[in-house]
């Protein structure tokens, strides 16, 4: 066999004389990254090209910036080619079609010829006599090919161009974006017997799908909503497999506000694995006071929510990512149950938040509208009668009843229980119901067009 290259996952190696200086990945919750490499590059006077390797396969190269650090006038960046074509068995044959190969099957018998044709099952050879054979590729235990196709690369490779005044090493700073990088917040909380206080913790997962591997880099997180425009559709052709990691940290994220946003930095370098879930505590435990509340919409189920201020007064205080709330309760054999769970949406300081975690298994309540009277043209009124029922055994609650006015021109005209106004388009009632016991709630509405 002619001596060229062996396909048994032998890896084909494209070398680049850039060391990582200082690597920074900031990772947003809209499947975006942006990446800081600083790198010394081994420049040469005049034009020449520079391959730089390990970049992501979910790059946008229309976001690559380029940067000398000390001599930033001294060269000049032509052009930049972005190479994906990479090495694989099908790409190598399609581009020996035409051209001699040799295989190796499983029993020792060499074959060799020109290559026709092949469909991933079988191998068409023309051999020295023009004769045809077609060989099962399952029996072939090597392929041999005299080098590797051209365009072909192990890696996707940015390719520049550049006319440079300078030789020798060069610090540089290259900046790029890429897709395939997220992060969520997820927060598991466990409430007190009596309802009233809550234990919470929060971790935020950093997924990277991009294609490329960070070590040790300065890691930051952006929560906030960018404006970005969407690309052309893209079908994703292979799938996605995550492995998960929990990166246990001994302090969490330190948080400030950056532009309309919030940013988080980790004060420690940290690695990011393509395909990899890490998690990272956000921050420490605390406990804060909450409120457990019932509150009826209009439908048969009472809602069950929990509320607490996010403040610095009450244990917290921090802006706090959009994520998923698990809530815990210990039973009296003192394992923890799930109780519930809701999503948080980006949540800043001193604000008010409202988890709802399920329907109260023994409250019912049922709306009963009575009367509708047309009074006027484009006027018109209801009478309303909501019935509270409390099944507990020996517990009484106060049911808060929410209702939605949805026009301005919206008036209760009266009611048996006072209401406070919430906004313009809501009003709530606080019924208080004994156990085994059902209050009823009747109002009048009066509604214009």
């Amino acid at each position: 066999m002619k001596k060229g290259i062996i396909i048994v996952f032998a890896a084909v190696m494209l070398l680049s004389s850039a060391l990582y200086a200082d690597l920074a990945v900031t990772v947003y919750n809209q499947n975006l990254g942006v990446v800081k490499d600083q790198r010394s590059i081994d420049f040469q006077k005049g034009k020449f090209e520079y391959s730089l390797v390990d970049v992501p396969s979910q790059i946008d190269p229309t976001s690559v910036h380029f940067k000398l650090l000390q001599n930033p006038d001294a060269a000049a960046l032509l052009e930049q080619n972005y190479r994906y074509d990479l090495v694989g068995f099908n790409k190598i044959l399609d581009k020996y079609i035409d051209k001699t190969i040799e295989m190796v099957h499983e029993d020792g018998r060499i074959y060799s010829g020109t290559l026709l044709s092949h469909d991933g099952n079988t191998v068409t050879l023309m051999k020295p006599d023009n004769s045809l054979e077609v060989v099962q590729t399952e029996k072939i235990t090597k392929f041999d090919f005299p080098k590797l196709p051209e365009g072909l690369i192990t890696k996707p490779t940015l390719v520049w161009l550049f006319d440079s005044e300078l030789s020798g090493s060069q610090d540089a700073e290259v900046s790029y974006m890429t897709k395939g990088m997220n992060w969520h917040a997820e927060y598991v909380g466990v409430i007190s017997q009596k309802d009233d206080y809550l234990d919470i913790s929060a971790w935020v997962s950093i997924e990277n799908n991009s294609g490329a591997t960070f070590k040790d880099a300065k890691l930051k997180l952006v929560a906030g909503d960018l404006n970005l425009v969407p690309d052309r559709p893209v079908v994703r052709r292979e799938p996605v497999y995550v492995t998960g990691e929990i990166a246990q940290a001994a302090r969490g994220f330190e948080e400030k506000a950056f532009f309309e946003y919030h940013l988080y930095t980790l004060p420690r370098t940290t690695s990011l694995a393509n395909k990899e879930i890490k998690q990272i505590s956000l921050f420490e435990p605390t406990t804060t006071p909450v409120d457990k509340k019932y509150v009826y919409t209009g439908r048969s189920d009472v809602k069950v929510n929990l509320e607490f201020m996010n403040s610095e007064e009450n244990g917290m205080g921090m802006p706090l990512p959009a994520g998923k709330v698990r809530i815990m309760k210990r039973d009296s054999d003192n394992a923890l149950e799930f109780v519930g769970e809701d999503r948080l949406d980006h949540t800043p300081r001193d604000e008010k938040v409202e988890l709802f975690l399920g329907n109260a298994f023994d409250l019912v309540g049922e709306r009963i509208v009575h009367d509708v009277r047309v009074i006027a043209k484009g006027v018109s009124e209801e009478d309303v009668e909501i019935k509270l029922r409390n099944h507990k055994e020996d517990e009484e609650v106060e049911i808060i009843v929410r209702l939605r006015l949805p026009r301005s021109k919206v008036k209760i005209l009266k009611s048996n229980f006072e209401y406070n106004r919430v906004d313009a388009h809501t009003v709530e009632f606080v019924v208080p119901v004994k156990p085994d016991e059902e209050k009823i709630l009747t109002y009048t509405v009066r509604t214009e067009s």
